[in-house]
């Protein structure tokens, strides 16, 4: 091949190069954009899996709270969830008192502190408090006691457990018709629930 025919090859010759070049990195570049995109694709996966199932579980959280919203609302409005009720207790005790038609009943009530069977109880993400209160109070017989706390139980002032109780005959030598003749000394525990960390109301 003669140096003419070469020189008319070199022009064809430097345009495939450039050709190939070209298409070279259009090739590369297509495989770029296209682990981009499959990049693209999974997180956008990943995205749409999570929203499912933030969606499922905001599905269960609401049946929860719709089956168990009213239970949570009366154990509100009886003073067991929250801070303690205490003047719903003393109001709680002044009905008793009417209704079982005894002679009154002393008190006093000492400071809130953590319910000491808590852990018996299991009660996961909620503290368990309590507070004593000392009663005495008068009866005319024996049946009157559990009259007095089951009448207290229904009155919703709250939620109690019986810690002690006991019973003293009194002098009955008197003329007045239906006088006490014992005298009872009872500790009670009103026990209140609230979440962990939840701050106490000042």
């Amino acid at each position: 091949m003669n140096p003419t025919d070469l020189k008319a090859l070199q022009t064809p010759l430097l345009v495939l190069l450039a050709a190939a070049l070209a298409a070279t990195g259009a090739v590369y570049y297509t495989d770029i954009l296209l682990k981009q995109a499959q990049q693209q694709l999974t997180q956008q996966e990943t995205q749409l899996r999570e929203a499912r199932t933030r969606l499922y579980r905001s599905g269960e959280e609401r049946e929860v709270i719709v089956r168990y919203l009213g239970s949570y609302q009366q154990l509100q409005r009886i003073g067991f969830v929250g801070d303690e009720q205490r003047i719903n207790w003393l109001d709680g005790l002044r009905l008793t008192n009417q209704q079982a038609d005894l002679f009154g009943a002393d008190y006093q009530i000492s400071a809130q502190r953590p319910y000491p069977y808590a852990s018996e109880l299991n009660p996961g993400q909620l503290a368990l408090n309590q507070s004593v209160m000392k009663l005495r109070f008068r009866l005319l017989h024996e049946e009157d006691l559990m009259r007095f706390f089951n009448t207290l139980a229904r009155a919703g002032a709250g939620l109690f457990s019986i810690d002690t109780c006991s019973l003293k005959r009194i002098d009955a030598s008197g003329v007045i018709r239906n006088q006490p003749n014992l005298a009872a000394d009872c500790e009670l525990s009103w026990i209140t629930a609230k979440p962990v960390g939840a701050e106490t109301k000042p």
